[in-house]
């Protein structure tokens, strides 16, 4: 094949192979229009009801296509890859041959000179990119899709040699690269302050939390992930999500740590100015796999994550080949990408939420508006009582699950967990009933010493309007029932003189843009 010029132009000599796959007759099924996409390392033929993918012969270091038989070694192994997420799209490799008289076709007729990934083509409109510039993403679709990923990395293998790729030596040579490579461009664009803070930043994380990522070892979070799970590699197809284009061609950007799986698309989310869409795919995801410590590394892992895409377009902006106008459209994004990650290595004072309140009140409808507008982790004590006793969340618990001891541990789990991610600065909202004032003092009592904001958020409403919610309330994983009112009114607790003027009540039954404005001006 004939080198390409550049990736991004459209007037560029193409292959032969990829000249005659831009024509119908290729195909041996309808064809209803032809387009090309490219990358640096691919070209993509659209044709209507499918996609063709033929990877480069190119060898970036980081990628080796340079011989047939690794090209035909990575075609398998992608679509191997993505038919754990996206088996509608994935559908087999094909073999292209060439005859004698120079024409190339799908098959084995003639010799084999190529492989392609066949897949079924979405359209673009679908493309999750797309359908958030347009402003179609909802915070149901991203906790739709923190489900499909939870039990994605749930079900994803891990071994001891996966598990190898957590170590602090090979995370330390990543991050390592990224300074080493982008030093140069950092400075140039007068952001050596930034450059070096970053840098200070992450060498410190590693030293002061050597523990951490060696227990994310032995729990096993190491595992064979997506690598690249951002807003342009999701899509919606056949009525849900499918997340594709998954990294197949280096382990290292592939086998990490699922928090680090994660962090890609939270930054993504955050860096397009949407922290309520990383925040509600975030807490679906922590709420399900129950992996809440995971959210202390955020910050970290963000961080590369977003110095990472600060690199790429960094090398595209001094790409002598790429025109003028993207070269410079590039160095606009890598410095707001660099801004970013330094972003995340800048210490905020973070804030607590405590919920309290009976059941039905409301309180994960206002924890969630919390969590997601101020960026912060929603705790539930319904989903931690579940993970302590392994109850499947949505599943209903036996009697044993909500004794006197069983409830005492749960709080106590929840306080552990909020200090630990107080203490890295993140923000949490403790979502339970806290009817009782030791299990409030105790949690006041952990964090006085702390440099947090709290709050007590009592969540109101009419004992009718509970009774009406209780026993209208389906496919959650709280398993209270009206039935439980009267006892929990009784054991209602009153707030103490002390606790009074840290209390904000909310009205549940009024309506919701009344009591999130209301809460937001006695809260900002």
């Amino acid at each position: 094949m004939r080198p390409v010029r550049c990736w991004w132009c459209m007037a560029e000599t193409l292959p032969p192979l990829i000249q005659q796959m831009l024509e119908a007759a290729f195909y041996p099924h309808p064809v209803r229009a032809i387009s090309l996409k490219q990358t640096h390392i691919s070209w993509v033929i659209l044709t209507g009801d499918y996609a063709y993918k033929v990877k480069k012969p190119a060898n970036f270091g980081f990628l080796d296509f340079s011989t047939l038989e690794k090209r035909r070694t990575f075609c398998f192994e992608e679509l191997r890859l993505n038919q754990r997420l996206a088996p509608e799209l994935y559908l087999e490799v094909v073999p292209i041959a060439v005859n004698n008289q120079g024409e190339y076709g799908l098959g084995n007729d003639g010799e084999i000179v190529e492989y392609a990934v066949k897949m079924r083509q979405f359209n673009e409109q679908d493309l999750w990119l797309t359908c958030f510039e347009q402003g179609k993403l909802t915070v149901q679709d991203l906790e739709n899709l923190g489900t499909q990923i939870a039990q994605f990395h749930q079900q994803s293998p891990t071994n001891e040699y996966i598990t190898s790729f957590g170590s602090l030596e090979m995370i330390k040579r990543v991050v390592d690269s990224n300074y080493e490579a982008t030093e140069s461009y950092t400075k140039d664009w007068g952001l050596t302050r930034e450059f070096q803070e970053i840098r200070e930043f992450t060498d410190n994380y590693l030293t002061q939390h050597r523990d951490w990522f060696i227990e994310r070892q032995n729990l096993g979070k190491i595992r064979e992930c997506h690598g690249d799970l951002h807003l342009g590699n999701i899509c919606f197809f056949e009525g849900r999500a499918c997340v594709f284009d998954c990294i197949e061609f280096n382990e290292e950007f592939r086998l990490t740590d699922t928090a680090y799986d994660v962090a890609f698309l939270v930054m993504d989310l955050e860096f397009r100015g949407r922290k309520d869409l990383a925040y509600a795919f975030l807490n679906r995801y922590l709420e399900l796999t129950g992996d809440y410590l995971a959210a202390r590394l955020l910050p970290f892992y963000c961080s590369i994550r977003a110095y990472i895409r600060a690199k790429v377009n960094s090398f595209l902006a001094s790409d002598a080949g790429a025109p003028a106008s993207l070269r410079e459209s590039a160095k606009i994004t890598g410095i707001r990408y660099y801004q970013f990650a330094w972003h995340y290595s800048q210490w905020l004072t973070p804030r607590l939420w405590v919920m309290a309140g009976l059941s039905g009140a409301g309180k994960s409808t206002v924890a969630r508006y919390l969590s997601q507008t101020y960026g912060a982790i929603h705790i539930r004590s319904d989903a931690v009582r579940k993970h302590l006793a392994g109850v499947p969340l949505y599943e209903k618990g036996g009697a044993e699950v909500y004794t006197p001891a069983m409830t005492e541990r749960t709080y106590s789990e929840l306080l552990r967990l909020a200090l630990a991610l107080l203490s890295e600065g993140q923000s949490v909202v403790l979502d339970g009933k806290y009817d009782r004032v030791h299990l409030r003092q105790a949690v006041l009592q952990n964090v006085k010493n702390l440099t947090v904001f709290v709050r007590i958020i009592h969540v109101q409403a009419p004992i009718e309007v509970l009774r009406e919610r209780l026993h209208l309330r389906t496919g959650d994983i709280a398993d209270a029932t009206a039935d439980l009112l009267a006892q929990q009114l009784q054991q209602w607790e009153p707030f103490t003189p002390a606790e009074l003027p840290l209390v904000t009540t909310v009205d549940t039954t009024l309506d919701a843009v009344a009591w999130q404005a209301e809460l937001s001006s006695i809260l900002t």
